[in-house]
């Protein structure tokens, strides 16, 4: 079992990539997991990542004072990442002056109740 952070961590790196699309080896290797699980956590997350996106979207404009949408970022793995960029502004938007900011990883996994790359989430 792998922690929220480790795998947001994955997430991230194969978003940062961009169009370059480094691999899930390397991915792997970055983050200290077994390559197949990386692999795996990249395919699940790309199969609803448009869902995702729209699910991060929704709750970031829903939590937030006069925040834009995220930009597009030429794929659908990076636009779920930015949508959550867009959840992480406006929890700290929110809640500023009320403790310390919580990383993305966390603000993603409560957001998704634990259950981001568990089947049936996000709720259709």
């Amino acid at each position: 079992m792998y922690s929220t952070e480790i795998i947001w961590s994955a997430l991230v790196a194969k978003a940062a990539s961009g169009s370059a699309g480094i691999g899930w080896r390397r991915i792997a290797a970055q983050v200290g997991v077994p390559g197949t699980t990386v692999r795996g956590w990249l395919r699940r997350f790309a199969g609803r990542a448009e869902a995702v996106r729209v699910f991060f979207t929704r709750a970031g404009l829903g939590v937030g004072i006069d925040l834009p949408a995220a930009a597009a970022t030429g794929s659908l793995v990076g636009d779920a990442v930015a949508a959550l960029g867009l959840l992480v502004a406006a929890v700290r938007q929110r809640f500023a002056g009320s403790g310390p900011a919580q990383p993305g990883w966390q603000i993603a996994g409560a957001a998704s109740g634990g259950r981001l790359l568990s089947p049936g989430w996000p709720p259709r």
